[in-house]
Formats: structure tokens, sequence, C-alpha cells
């Protein structure tokens, strides 16, 4: 079950290969999520000295957080992969010119779970035509429910 969707990622790259990983976050942060108060917009994916991090998710505070804890909505969290995917998702970054764009927060058996993407950068006309794309498709959709009236 998806908790939220970076929309932006799939106007801006092609996604090649995806992956799960697990998120090491605060309590008020669960809690936060779980009340929908998430957003992945501005965020990215950075591997440092063999480890991964999540930069830029905005997770704003409930009102009823603890008065003795001061959230940080923007604070870096570190993603939890296996080894052999940190190591291939090194290889490929350095080397092959990728970037890691988080797609989503979502449920798995009661845990939240980041789903990040090996991704390209898109050009302009790559944009044009995605959206030129989804236009013709959406038209098909609207000319196939009439007929079927």
């Amino acid at each position: 079950m998806s908790i939220v969707d970076n929309k932006k990622a799939f106007h801006d790259y092609f996604i090649e290969e995806r992956y799960e990983a697990g998120m090491v976050l605060e309590g008020w942060e669960v809690k936060s999520i779980r009340a929908g108060r998430v957003q992945l917009k501005e965020a990215y994916v950075i591997v440092r000295q063999g480890e991964v991090f999540l930069f830029g998710a905005h997770i704003s505070p409930l009102p009823t957080a603890s008065t003795h804890i001061h959230p940080d909505p923007v604070r870096t969290r570190k993603l939890l992969l296996s080894g052999d995917e940190i190591k291939r998702l090194i290889g490929k970054v350095e080397r092959a010119g990728y970037t890691l764009v988080p797609l989503n927060l979502h449920y798995t058996k009661g845990r939240i779970k980041c789903e990040i993407g090996l991704a390209k950068g898109k050009k302009q006309h790559d944009k044009r035509e995605s959206e030129k794309l989804r236009d013709t498709q959406r038209e098909i959709q609207s000319v196939m429910k009439q007929n079927r009236r």
C-alpha cells in the first residue's frame, strides 16, 4: 500500500532499476508518515562511505509531538540495503552516470519502506515526448469509454 509517490522523479528521469530499502526513522516520523504528512518532491538519495542516505525528504511533525523533542523535518535518514545491493549501486552511480531517486514510500508487512530507483536524466525533448504519449493514451481511453456507452 503506497503512502506517497514521487511524480517528479518519473517526469525528470528514466527509471531503469528499482530497489526496496528500509528506513531508520524516529518515533515521531513514523506517526507523521502514517498520518500522510510526508513529501518526496525534492528528495534525493546519495551513497556516502558505503552507506545509502535519503536527503531532502520532508516529514512534517505532528502538532501533538512530544515537548522535549525538537523535530527536524528534513534531516538525513539512513536507508537499509544489503551489502551486495549497495556495491552494485555504487558501481553504477560512479561509473555509468546514473543517479538514485526515491520513488515512493509504502508499507510492507507493517513496516515503512522506501523504493529507490536507479535513473538516468531525461532531456527536454524526452519530457515533451512522454507528455504527448500520456495525452494520447488519455484520449484513447476517453474514446473507448464513450464507445462503451
